[in-house]
């Protein structure tokens, strides 16, 4: 079976990854571009408000979100046209990457709940 303490990391870390998404612009230094700091504070609010959901009562689905908002979030310097920002891009880059691959890994986990023996 899937977890509880394995489960709540996962969705801790997401949490995590919302509030360092959301302070990015500030922290990492790209808070005069209003493309990249509002993507990162409109995708960390929705990453936040679903890993808080998922640690309150796991649902399948919500981690598939979470999933699609990493994958935007590693696309959007493209689509969105802030490439040329590389701090802004890079941080997108890197906190899609692991919202990706840490809901990707909770949608295994709850798939495959014996594969960990």
């Amino acid at each position: 079976m899937f977890t509880m303490s394995g489960r709540r990391g996962q969705d801790m870390v997401t949490l995590i990854l919302a509030f360092c998404l959301f302070i990015s612009p500030w922290v990492v230094g790209f808070i005069a571009d209003t493309t990249p700091s509002w993507n990162a504070w409109i995708a960390a609010i929705v990453l936040g408000a679903f890993a808080v959901m998922t640690l309150s009562a796991f649902a399948e689905w919500e981690e598939w979100v979470n999933l699609v908002i990493g994958l935007w979030l590693i696309a959007s310097p493209w689509l969105l046209g802030f490439m040329a920002n590389t701090n802004a891009m890079w941080t997108h880059v890197i906190l899609g990457i692991c919202t990706a691959a840490l809901s990707a890994w909770a949608v295994w986990d709850y798939r495959h709940p014996h594969s960990h023996a």
